[in-house]
C-alpha cells in the first residue's frame, strides 16, 4: 500500500522571478489556495497522509503554511471569513508533514534521493506541485494507486499525449500497451527531451510517479548529466531493462503551472469550472 508521498519543492522558480525571490513557486495561488495545497489534497485523495517535502533554506514558508495558526483562527472566529481556513486546517490535522533540506539543486533524481532514509523499503508516490492535475471524479494519483495494486512490483509514471512539436520539452516513453483500453504501457525506454525526429512516441512523462524503493539504488549509481544533475529518467531507464516500469495514460487534465502562461490558464480553468 502506498502511504508516503514526496514533494520536490526546493527549486528557485526562476520563470516566476522576481516574485519567487521571496515567495516559493509552490505557494503561488490558484484562486485563493496555493499550488502545494492542491498537491497535498491529491495525495490525500489516494489515501496518503504522510507527506515529505524536499525544500531549501529559502522555502521555510512552506513549512509555516502547514502549521496551525491558532491566533489567526481566533481572530477570524467571528468574522465573515471564519470558514476560509477550514479546509486547510483539516489537512493540517489529518497529515504528518516532514521537511527535508536539499542544499544543492542537483536535479529531480537527487531531490527524490534525499528522501531515501525516510521512505524505507516500501513503494511511494512523488508529486511535482507545479504540474496541477484535475479530474472531476478520481484524482490522477488515486488512479495510479489503483494501477499499482494491479501491478505491485512495478514503478509507474503518468503520461499524456503532447503534440509532436512539444516532445523536446519532456521525457518521452517508448513502449507498448498491455491492456485492451490502451492506457497502460510496458516501458522499454525513456528519452529525455528528444528531437521530434528522434522521439519514439508523443507520450510525455508528467509530474506523477509511483516508485518502488529499488529506485534509490539506481539513483545512487546513475551518472550525472552534462549539467551535473541526477535525472530520474536515467534511473528509471535502468529499471526498464528488467521490465519494471509501466506508464499510465491518465484520465484528467494537467496544467503546467511551472510556466507563466500555464499558471494563468490554470487560474482561469478553476475560476470557470471548479
Amino acid at each position: 500500500m502506498i502511504n508516503k508521498c514526496v514533494f520536490p519543492a526546493a527549486g528557485y522558480g526562476t520563470r516566476f522571478l522576481p516574485v519567487t525571490k521571496s515567495v516559493p513557486k509552490e505557494l503561488l495561488p490558484i484562486l485563493s489556495r496555493p499550488l502545494i495545497e492542491y498537491a497535498v489534497e491529491e495525495a490525500i485523495s489516494a489515501g496518503i497522509q504522510d507527506q515529505y517535502f524536499i525544500i531549501s533554506r529559502y522555502k521555510e514558508s512552506i513549512r509555516e503554511y502547514f502549521q496551525n495558526t491558532n491566533q489567526i483562527n481566533a481572530d477570524l472566529n467571528n468574522s465573515t471569513n471564519a470558514d476560509s481556513l477550514k479546509r486547510t486546517n483539516e489537512i493540517i490535522d489529518m497529515c504528518k508533514f516532514t521537511y527535508i533540506n536539499q542544499d544543492e539543486m542537483l536535479g529531480l533524481g537527487h531531490a527524490i534521493l534525499m528522501a531515501k532514509n525516510y521512505i524505507g523499503k516500501n513503494p511511494f508516490a512523488v508529486i511535482l506541485p507545479d504540474d496541477l492535475c484535475f479530474n472531476y471524479e478520481k484524482s490522477i494519483l488515486a488512479q495510479m494507486n489503483y494501477i499499482s495494486e494491479l501491478y505491485p512490483d512495478k514503478s509507474i509514471v503518468a503520461v499524456e499525449e503532447v503534440s509532436q512539436d512539444q516532445v523536446q520539452n519532456y521525457g518521452i516513453i517508448k513502449g507498448q500497451p498491455i491492456n485492451s483500453s490502451k492506457d497502460i504501457f510496458h516501458v522499454s525506454e525513456m528519452i529525455e527531451k528528444p528531437s521530434k525526429e528522434n522521439a519514439p512516441s508523443n507520450m510525455a512523462i508528467i509530474g506523477r510517479y509511483i516508485l518502488q524503493p529499488e529506485i534509490f539504488r539506481e539513483l545512487e549509481s546513475v551518472s550525472p548529466d552534462s549539467n551535473g544533475e541526477i535525472q530520474i529518467t536515467n534511473a528509471l531507464n535502468k529499471l526498464c531493462i528488467s521490465g519494471k516500469v509501466l506508464a499510465y495514460k491518465f484520465s484528467g487534465i494537467r496544467m503546467d503551472c511551472g510556466r507563466v502562461h500555464g499558471y494563468i490558464d490554470a487560474n482561469i480553468f478553476f475560476r470557470d469550472n471548479v
